[in-house]
């Protein structure tokens, strides 16, 4: 039996690759592990038997026999530990690999989250304008590091890792800001690693979901 992804059957994006179930997909892709999604409603993602895999109630878990995953970056980590692909053997770059992990998803993502909920919550409110302003330089400073980090190099530690792709990952929530293409050295390595035919296969499988729906 094939481990299990669980996915929005119905996400916010609509399909455009930005639920954190697609990084897990991707990470699937990259190192050629078979799985089966199970999607999920919101009202199905409250109920017990989807809380007992995550207590609060999120997309994505990841099932593989008895072991039981929550939180992308647990998943997505424990993929590239398990299988060939995406971290190097050398124990100095693996760990620069992992610590790309964590610098994506607890120094980069949060101001870009941050500004998300608050156009989602708080965009008609009359402070909303000034509030974009400080939040929008909170997001620049974070992209002005990463890029002067990146310069002229493919990835952010020699070969494409499990770094690179929950950076990507982050980074494709910009997409709709315009915060983005300030910067082109990011839109050239997102370009890069979205180009990738793993990447293809993820957004293709998450999109059909949309589509058939």
């Amino acid at each position: 039996m094939s481990p299990i992804l669980t996915a929005f059957a119905t996400s916010p994006d609509r399909g455009q690759g930005l639920a954190r179930d697609m990084r897990v997909r991707w990470a699937l892709e990259e190192l050629d592990v078979p799985y089966d999604v199970q999607l999920l409603t919101f009202a199905e993602m409250k109920q017990p038997a989807h809380l007992a895999r995550n207590p609060f109630g999120q997309i994505p878990t990841w099932q593989d026999g008895d072991q039981v995953l929550f939180e992308s970056g647990a998943i997505v980590l424990h993929l590239a530990e398990l299988h060939p692909g995406l971290l190097p053997r050398a124990p100095d770059a693996r760990m620069r690999a992992i610590m790309w992990v964590f610098a994506a998803l607890n120094t980069v993502e949060p101001p870009i989250v941050e500004r998300s909920m608050a156009w989602v919550l708080e965009r008609e409110q009359p402070w909303y304008a000034q509030r974009l302003v400080m939040l929008d330089e909170r997001v620049r400073m974070r992209l002005s590091q990463l890029s002067a980090w990146l310069g002229a190099a493919a990835w952010l530690d020699g070969e494409f890792s499990v770094g690179d792709l929950l950076m990507v990952s982050v980074l494709l929530r910009l997409k709709s800001s315009g915060l983005l293409d300030e910067y082109p050295l990011l839109v050239a390595y997102v370009a890069r690693a979205t180009q990738r035919p793993a990447y293809q296969r993820a957004f293709a499988a998450q999109l059909a979901v949309f589509q058939n729906g």
